[in-house]
């Protein structure tokens, strides 16, 4: 396994993050524990999940099994970084809407942390994300709950979540004000079809030391053979997933002919692409199978030289920093 830092902080992160949305949801309880072991056993140390997450176990279901795993032992918290995020509404006992229940302030950061450790089954969350800006928020608000967190050792590091550029411009600001750390990674949606944070995101991620997280590295499987799943009649797409697929029929037909020649499955392809940019900290897998997390692991091993990070580049054209990628 590769490490890394996490953006401009000390903390050693692999270079995949296993995401845990599907567990609860596409996994059983059983399956979810044999692939997180499998992940420590491959040296992935850096967990993801989120409040919200659970499927059909309902809202805090996917904590609730981390914690489950936790509570084993065998250092499973001590060697995992964790991180998990608030925003979305919780229910209050029966009720699935309350004031308060979502969002940003300082009272539902406080109510949030206290019930997503009480679920994980442990004193602290290694690194605590927004979901979501809050508009109605204030930053000194923010971070002075998060200072408070920090200072109760209930979380240590900050991170952010589907931010625009100017959002995480204004955190950080906002941050250095109080002499806060503030965020030093965003989760954002990128992959070689979806590279609109190229614009504004990432500029400003790499100006303030913040490390991205991309979600959805493979496109919701566009990008991890479809073409060629459909050939072997092992996937169909349907609905969205179709329209998207017929959108870019081209641009993928071309680009999983590239993999071929490159001898690498398609969905390597996507996540080398993603840990040779430079903005990148680690993309986030999230298997519902063994099989899943052992290909995503997989993809570590490919490299990919100029030639071919140029090639990917005129299949999938991407954007050059604003305003110089619409502008002189």
């Amino acid at each position: 396994m590769q490490y890394t830092h996490l953006g401009r902080s000390g903390l050693s992160v692999s270079r995949l993050v296993l995401g845990t949305m599907n567990f609860g949801m596409e996994a059983e309880e059983a399956d979810s524990f044999r692939i997180m072991d499998a992940a420590h056993d491959a040296g992935i140390n850096f967990f993801d999940t989120a409040n919200r997450y659970g499927g059909r176990t309902g809202p805090g279901g996917t904590e609730s099994i981390l914690g489950r795993w936790f509570a084993q032992g065998g250092g499973r918290r001590e060697r995992t970084v964790l991180a998990t995020k608030l925003y979305g509404d919780m229910p209050f006992g029966e009720r699935d809407s309350w004031p308060n229940g979502g969002k940003l302030s300082a009272l539902n950061i406080r109510h949030a942390l206290d019930a997503s450790l009480r679920r994980l089954q442990t004193d602290h969350i290694d690194l605590y994300q927004f979901h979501h800006v809050d508009r109605e928020t204030p930053w000194d608000e923010i971070w002075q709950a998060m200072e408070v967190a920090v200072q109760q050792g209930k979380i240590l590091y900050a991170g952010s979540s589907n931010f625009a550029g100017w959002h995480l411009a204004t955190a950080q600001e906002a941050a250095r004000k109080r002499n806060f750390t503030g965020l030093v990674s965003e989760q954002s949606l990128y992959n070689l079809l979806a590279r609109t944070i190229e614009l504004e995101v990432i500029p400003a991620a790499e100006h303030n030391g913040i490390g991205i997280i991309p979600w959805s590295p493979l496109q919701g499987g566009l990008l991890g053979g479809v073409l060629k799943k459909e050939r072997d009649s092992s996937r169909r797409t349907s609905g969205r997933a179709k329209e998207a697929l017929e959108a870019h029929r081209e641009q993928i037909e071309q680009y999983e002919d590239f993999a071929d020649e490159l001898g690498h499955e398609p969905g390597d392809v996507a996540l080398a692409w993603l840990l040779h940019q430079p903005a990148v900290t680690a993309p986030i897998i999230g298997p519902r199978t063994m099989e899943q997390l052992e290909s995503g692991i997989r993809a570590l091993d490919v490299r990919l030289d100029a030639d071919a990070l140029a090639r990917l580049d005129a299949i999938f054209p991407g954007h050059r920093p604003a305003p110089e990628d619409y502008a002189w």
